[in-house]
Formats: C-alpha cells, sequence, structure tokens
C-alpha cells in the first residue's frame, strides 16, 4: 500500500483558540454544539407532541445526559484504553476537552443518568429515552469530526482513492473512520429517526431504533 494519501489529512490544529493556559478544542466544542442542538431540538419535539414536559425539566434532562456521557465516556476510556497512563496522570481525567472518550461508557453513564433524572421527575422512561435517542446521533456525529480533527481513531491501512495518513498512524495511509461514523451514526441515522419520530409509533421506538441503528453502522464500519 503507499504511504502518501489519495486526499490530504487537513492537519488542523485540535486547540480552537488559546488565552494563556486556557485552551478551547475543536473536540470540546464538538460536544458544546452536539449539547446545544439537543437541548433546542428536544425543546422542539416536546412542543410538538404536547408532551408536559416544562422547559426547566428538558435543560435538566440535558445537564444530567451531559454528566452521563462525560463520566461515563471517561471512566470507560481510563478502564479499557489507557488506564496507565491516568494512574500516573489522575488530573487528566477532567481533560474531556482532550480526547479520549469510550462511547459505551458513556451510553451506559447516560442511560444511568436519565433512568434517575426519569425517576425524580416522574417521567416515563420510555418518553426520556425516546427523546434522547432521537438526538443522540448529532452529538455522535460531532464527536466523531472531533476524532477526525485530533487524528484518532482512524480506520485500518488500505488502498482505496480516499485514505489519509494520520499523524499518529504511522505511514500507512487508512480509511477515515471518523467520518464515515459521523455520516452513518450521525446524519443517516438521525434523519432515520427523525422520519420515525413525525409518525405515532409505540413508546420505545425511537429508543430501539437508534440502538440497532447504531450497531448496523459500526458493524459497517468496521468490515
Amino acid at each position: 500500500m503507499g504511504s502518501l494519501a489519495a486526499i490530504p489529512y487537513p492537519n488542523i490544529d485540535p486547540v480552537l483558540v488559546s488565552l494563556g493556559p486556557i485552551q478551547l478544542r475543536w473536540y470540546g466544542l464538538m460536544y458544546l454544539i452536539g449539547l446545544t442542538a439537543a437541548y433546542f431540538l428536544i425543546q422542539h419535539k416536546v412542543a410538538r407532541k404536547g408532551l408536559e414536559i416544562r422547559k426547566d425539566q428538558i435543560y435538566d434532562m440535558v445537564v444530567y445526559a451531559a454528566f452521563g456521557v462525560f463520566l461515563g465516556g471517561r471512566i470507560g476510556y481510563t478502564l479499557f484504553y489507557n488506564f496507565s497512563y491516568y494512574i500516573e496522570n489522575p488530573l487528566k481525567l477532567l481533560a474531556v476537552w482532550e480526547g479520549g472518550m469510550s462511547f459505551h461508557g458513556g451510553l451506559i453513564g447516560t442511560i444511568v443518568a436519565l433512568i434517575w433524572f426519569s425517576r425524580r421527575q416522574g417521567i416515563p422512561a420510555y418518553t426520556i429515552a425516546d427523546l434522547a435517542a432521537s438526538v443522540t446521533p448529532i452529538g455522535l456525529g460531532c464527536g466523531r469530526i472531533g476524532n477526525f480533527i485530533n487524528g484518532e481513531l482512524f480506520g485500518r491501512s488500505t488502498d482505496v482513492e480516499w485514505c489519509m495518513v494520520f499523524p499518529t498512524g504511522g505511514p500507512a495511509c487508512r480509511h477515515p473512520s471518523q467520518l464515515y461514523e459521523a455520516t452513518l451514526e450521525g446524519v443517516v441515522l438521525f434523519s432515520v429517526l427523525w422520519w420515525i419520530d413525525r409518525r405515532t409509533t409505540p413508546p420505545g421506538t425511537i429508543f430501539w431504533t437508534f440502538v440497532t441503528g447504531y450497531g448496523i453502522s459500526r458493524l459497517i464500519v468496521e468490515l
């Protein structure tokens, strides 16, 4: 396989803005965009469906989900991918903007957080699950774009015409799998869920469609 990429990797600086010791990274910005979009879309869905959920409850729901994503994702990444590094540098556990999030840990953390929220607010669990699942692809898509900018989570080596050489991937030309996932998990899955959400479906349909769609998307990317 050739060592030159058919499509040059853009090599974007992961740091968007630096103000002294404070850095705003693209990765963190992507998560912020995803959460903000989720908040306004959930507001729209609640109003359209006539659900008895107040705006302050929507805000709290997004906050719970954010904590679930960050805590679960960070703990999962620490335990399964880079345990020794974070044992030596425990403060780096808080640096979520630098990358290093486990989707499966984030998913478990979000589910636990939203179940807790559902019980505290007395809102049916599937109502919360369907609302959250319907907007999750936005966060997934933004997160994968952040991974691409960070030059991480690239695919296996290949000789396809659109392969790229990533800064930390050695000389091999690799699949830009982050962009595949951003398209499938983000754009395609969001569109499918949006189409289903416009129709009358039993509670839990959106949530389980998301779980199935995500699984299919990952399977396609891993093939």
